[in-house]
Protein backbone atom coordinates (compact mmCIF):
# COMPACT_ATOMS: atom_id res chain seq x y z
CA UNK A 1 0.00 0.00 0.00
CA UNK A 2 1.13 3.25 -0.71
CA UNK A 3 -1.05 6.20 1.07
CA UNK A 4 0.00 6.86 4.93
CA UNK A 5 -0.73 5.40 7.64
CA UNK A 6 -1.07 6.87 10.69
CA UNK A 7 -3.43 7.17 13.32
CA UNK A 8 -4.96 6.61 16.47
CA UNK A 9 -5.59 2.65 16.70
CA UNK A 10 -3.90 2.16 20.37
CA UNK A 11 -5.51 4.38 21.49
CA UNK A 12 -9.28 2.96 20.73
CA UNK A 13 -7.94 -0.62 21.30
CA UNK A 14 -6.85 1.08 25.11
CA UNK A 15 -10.26 2.18 25.77
CA UNK A 16 -12.51 -0.07 24.24
CA UNK A 17 -15.89 0.97 24.39
CA UNK A 18 -17.29 -1.94 27.11
CA UNK A 19 -15.61 1.11 29.34
CA UNK A 20 -17.48 4.91 30.07
CA UNK A 21 -15.52 6.80 27.80
CA UNK A 22 -15.57 10.68 27.92
CA UNK A 23 -18.21 12.27 29.89
CA UNK A 24 -20.64 14.06 27.59
CA UNK A 25 -20.32 17.14 29.65
CA UNK A 26 -16.95 17.44 29.26
CA UNK A 27 -17.23 17.61 25.48
CA UNK A 28 -20.04 19.92 25.69
CA UNK A 29 -18.20 22.35 28.41
CA UNK A 30 -14.83 22.04 25.60
CA UNK A 31 -16.89 22.95 22.68
CA UNK A 32 -19.20 26.10 23.41
CA UNK A 33 -16.33 28.76 21.81
CA UNK A 34 -16.08 26.57 18.64
CA UNK A 35 -16.51 28.51 15.43
CA UNK A 36 -18.92 27.68 13.46
CA UNK A 37 -18.99 25.24 9.70
CA UNK A 38 -19.53 27.63 7.28
CA UNK A 39 -21.61 25.58 4.52
CA UNK A 40 -23.01 28.45 2.72
CA UNK A 41 -21.38 27.28 -0.44
CA UNK A 42 -22.38 24.07 -0.31
CA UNK A 43 -24.13 22.83 -2.96
CA UNK A 44 -23.50 19.34 -3.12
CA UNK A 45 -21.93 16.73 -0.93
CA UNK A 46 -20.65 13.18 -1.32
CA UNK A 47 -20.50 11.63 2.36
CA UNK A 48 -18.52 8.59 2.62
CA UNK A 49 -18.94 6.14 5.69
CA UNK A 50 -16.65 3.44 6.49
CA UNK A 51 -19.60 1.19 7.44
CA UNK A 52 -23.34 1.31 7.72
CA UNK A 53 -24.64 3.64 10.37
CA UNK A 54 -21.59 5.56 10.23
CA UNK A 55 -23.05 8.80 8.25
CA UNK A 56 -25.85 8.87 10.53
CA UNK A 57 -23.89 8.06 14.37
CA UNK A 58 -21.05 10.98 12.86
CA UNK A 59 -23.14 12.82 10.25
CA UNK A 60 -26.36 12.53 10.46
CA UNK A 61 -27.71 15.93 11.85
CA UNK A 62 -25.37 17.62 9.17
CA UNK A 63 -27.02 15.43 6.26
CA UNK A 64 -30.53 15.97 7.36
CA UNK A 65 -29.57 19.68 7.77
CA UNK A 66 -28.19 19.96 4.48
CA UNK A 67 -30.68 17.98 2.22
CA UNK A 68 -33.74 20.11 3.88
CA UNK A 69 -31.72 23.28 2.71
CA UNK A 70 -31.59 21.73 -1.27
CA UNK A 71 -27.94 20.69 -0.73
CA UNK A 72 -27.45 17.36 -3.25
CA UNK A 73 -26.40 14.61 -1.00
CA UNK A 74 -25.04 11.12 -1.84
CA UNK A 75 -24.38 9.05 0.94
CA UNK A 76 -21.48 6.61 0.05
CA UNK A 77 -20.97 3.40 2.22
CA UNK A 78 -17.63 1.94 1.68
CA UNK A 79 -17.64 -1.60 3.25
CA UNK A 80 -20.96 -4.39 3.55
CA UNK A 81 -20.57 -4.23 7.80
CA UNK A 82 -20.45 -7.70 7.83
CA UNK A 83 -18.07 -7.91 10.35
CA UNK A 84 -19.46 -6.12 13.51
CA UNK A 85 -20.98 -9.73 14.88
CA UNK A 86 -18.43 -12.69 13.84
CA UNK A 87 -20.64 -15.26 15.32
CA UNK A 88 -23.43 -14.60 12.48
CA UNK A 89 -23.27 -15.20 8.91
CA UNK A 90 -21.62 -12.84 7.09
CA UNK A 91 -24.13 -12.69 3.65
CA UNK A 92 -27.20 -12.79 6.52
CA UNK A 93 -25.56 -9.79 8.23
CA UNK A 94 -24.39 -7.75 5.27
CA UNK A 95 -28.38 -8.27 4.15
CA UNK A 96 -29.20 -6.98 7.19
CA UNK A 97 -27.18 -3.76 7.69
CA UNK A 98 -27.65 -3.04 3.87
CA UNK A 99 -31.26 -2.51 4.82
CA UNK A 100 -31.16 -1.00 7.75
CA UNK A 101 -28.76 1.34 5.67
CA UNK A 102 -31.24 2.47 3.34
CA UNK A 103 -33.91 2.55 6.14
CA UNK A 104 -31.89 5.72 7.82
CA UNK A 105 -31.53 7.35 4.43
CA UNK A 106 -35.23 7.74 3.84
CA UNK A 107 -35.36 8.76 7.51
CA UNK A 108 -32.71 11.49 7.00
CA UNK A 109 -34.58 12.15 3.76
CA UNK A 110 -31.58 12.03 1.46
CA UNK A 111 -31.10 9.98 -1.63
CA UNK A 112 -30.52 5.97 -1.80
CA UNK A 113 -26.55 5.32 -0.70
CA UNK A 114 -24.39 3.76 -2.78
CA UNK A 115 -22.72 0.60 -0.82
CA UNK A 116 -19.49 -0.51 -2.42
CA UNK A 117 -19.85 -3.80 -0.40
CA UNK A 118 -15.91 -4.35 0.56
CA UNK A 119 -15.39 -6.32 3.37
CA UNK A 120 -15.76 -4.95 6.52
CA UNK A 121 -12.25 -5.01 9.11
CA UNK A 122 -10.32 -5.29 5.67
CA UNK A 123 -11.03 -1.80 3.86
CA UNK A 124 -7.15 -0.57 4.82
CA UNK A 125 -6.55 -3.92 1.78
CA UNK A 126 -8.63 -1.87 -0.62
CA UNK A 127 -7.45 1.88 -0.09
CA UNK A 128 -6.39 2.96 -3.60
CA UNK A 129 -9.67 1.08 -4.78
CA UNK A 130 -11.60 3.18 -2.87
CA UNK A 131 -9.43 6.24 -3.67
CA UNK A 132 -10.28 5.52 -7.47
CA UNK A 133 -13.78 5.02 -6.80
CA UNK A 134 -14.14 8.38 -5.03
CA UNK A 135 -11.95 10.19 -7.52
CA UNK A 136 -14.69 9.23 -10.03
CA UNK A 137 -17.79 10.49 -8.43
CA UNK A 138 -16.06 13.76 -7.40
CA UNK A 139 -14.20 14.14 -11.06
CA UNK A 140 -15.73 17.45 -12.88
CA UNK A 141 -18.09 18.47 -10.49
CA UNK A 142 -17.90 21.29 -7.67
CA UNK A 143 -18.78 18.50 -4.85
CA UNK A 144 -17.90 18.59 -1.26
CA UNK A 145 -16.90 15.50 0.13
CA UNK A 146 -16.84 14.60 3.97
CA UNK A 147 -15.38 11.15 5.55
CA UNK A 148 -14.39 9.50 8.65
CA UNK A 149 -11.93 10.91 10.49
CA UNK A 150 -8.36 9.79 9.45
CA UNK A 151 -7.27 9.91 12.91
CA UNK A 152 -10.34 8.07 14.43
CA UNK A 153 -8.90 5.18 16.08
CA UNK A 154 -10.66 2.24 14.28
CA UNK A 155 -8.43 1.09 11.18
CA UNK A 156 -11.66 1.28 8.61
CA UNK A 157 -12.45 4.94 9.65
CA UNK A 158 -9.41 6.16 8.88
CA UNK A 159 -8.42 3.86 5.98
CA UNK A 160 -11.69 6.20 4.83
CA UNK A 161 -10.47 8.86 5.67
CA UNK A 162 -7.12 8.63 3.55
CA UNK A 163 -8.67 7.50 0.20
CA UNK A 164 -11.51 10.17 0.57
CA UNK A 165 -8.44 12.94 1.34
CA UNK A 166 -6.91 11.63 -1.71
CA UNK A 167 -9.40 11.54 -3.70
CA UNK A 168 -10.33 15.29 -2.92
CA UNK A 169 -6.40 16.18 -3.59
CA UNK A 170 -6.82 14.91 -6.94
CA UNK A 171 -10.32 16.94 -7.93
CA UNK A 172 -10.01 20.01 -5.69
CA UNK A 173 -12.83 19.35 -3.60
CA UNK A 174 -13.52 20.71 -0.58
CA UNK A 175 -12.70 18.20 1.90
CA UNK A 176 -13.84 17.19 5.81
CA UNK A 177 -13.25 14.87 8.11
CA UNK A 178 -16.04 14.08 10.69
CA UNK A 179 -15.28 11.95 14.21
CA UNK A 180 -16.56 9.23 16.24
CA UNK A 181 -14.64 7.02 18.37
CA UNK A 182 -12.94 10.09 19.18
CA UNK A 183 -15.83 11.42 21.06
CA UNK A 184 -15.08 8.36 23.35
CA UNK A 185 -11.72 7.70 23.70
CA UNK A 186 -10.18 10.79 23.56
CA UNK A 187 -10.20 14.09 25.71
CA UNK A 188 -10.93 17.97 25.43
CA UNK A 189 -7.65 19.35 24.56
CA UNK A 190 -6.43 15.86 23.67
CA UNK A 191 -3.18 16.51 21.66
CA UNK A 192 -3.71 14.21 18.49
CA UNK A 193 -6.92 16.07 17.51
CA UNK A 194 -6.46 18.89 15.19
CA UNK A 195 -8.49 21.19 17.61
CA UNK A 196 -7.48 24.27 14.73
CA UNK A 197 -9.69 22.83 12.53
CA UNK A 198 -12.36 22.11 14.12
CA UNK A 199 -15.96 23.31 13.09
CA UNK A 200 -19.44 22.58 14.81
CA UNK A 201 -21.44 21.57 12.24
CA UNK A 202 -25.18 23.62 11.59
CA UNK A 203 -27.43 21.18 12.67
CA UNK A 204 -30.89 22.54 13.22
CA UNK A 205 -33.24 20.83 15.89
CA UNK A 206 -35.55 19.48 13.22
CA UNK A 207 -32.51 17.14 11.58
CA UNK A 208 -31.51 15.90 14.65
CA UNK A 209 -35.18 14.27 15.42
CA UNK A 210 -34.07 12.60 12.30
CA UNK A 211 -30.96 11.80 12.99
CA UNK A 212 -32.20 10.08 16.30
CA UNK A 213 -35.20 8.46 14.48
CA UNK A 214 -32.63 7.49 12.08
CA UNK A 215 -30.49 6.14 14.43
CA UNK A 216 -32.89 3.88 15.82
CA UNK A 217 -33.06 1.91 12.06
CA UNK A 218 -29.96 -0.02 13.31
CA UNK A 219 -31.45 -2.44 15.65
CA UNK A 220 -28.56 -4.73 14.57
CA UNK A 221 -26.10 -2.58 16.24
CA UNK A 222 -28.56 -1.56 18.83
CA UNK A 223 -30.02 -4.84 20.06
CA UNK A 224 -28.43 -8.18 21.58
CA UNK A 225 -27.86 -10.90 18.81
CA UNK A 226 -27.06 -13.46 21.28
CA UNK A 227 -24.41 -11.26 22.59
CA UNK A 228 -24.51 -8.01 24.13
CA UNK A 229 -25.09 -4.67 21.86
CA UNK A 230 -22.18 -3.79 19.43
CA UNK A 231 -23.10 -0.02 20.54
CA UNK A 232 -24.45 0.30 24.38
CA UNK A 233 -26.57 2.59 25.37
CA UNK A 234 -24.27 5.17 26.85
CA UNK A 235 -21.99 5.34 23.53
CA UNK A 236 -25.29 5.95 21.46
CA UNK A 237 -26.63 8.58 24.03
CA UNK A 238 -22.91 10.51 23.52
CA UNK A 239 -23.19 10.15 20.04
CA UNK A 240 -26.54 11.90 19.66
CA UNK A 241 -26.06 14.30 22.36
CA UNK A 242 -22.17 16.29 21.30
CA UNK A 243 -22.41 18.71 18.39
CA UNK A 244 -21.63 17.21 15.62
CA UNK A 245 -18.43 18.20 14.00
CA UNK A 246 -15.94 18.00 11.15
CA UNK A 247 -12.15 18.75 10.64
Amino acid sequence: MTLAQMGNGARFVARPLTVDGTPTQDWLDALVQAPAWDVSNCREIVVVAAHPDDETLGFGGTLATLAARGVRVQVVAASDGGASHPHLERRRLERIRCAELHTAARTLRVPAPICLGLPDGELSDHEEWLAERLTSLLEGRPVWIAATWRGDGHPDHEAVGRAAATAAQRCGAVFVEYPIWMWHWATPGDPVVPWDRLRIAPVTAHALDRKTAATRCYRSQLQSIDSPPLLPPFVVRRLLDVPEVVF
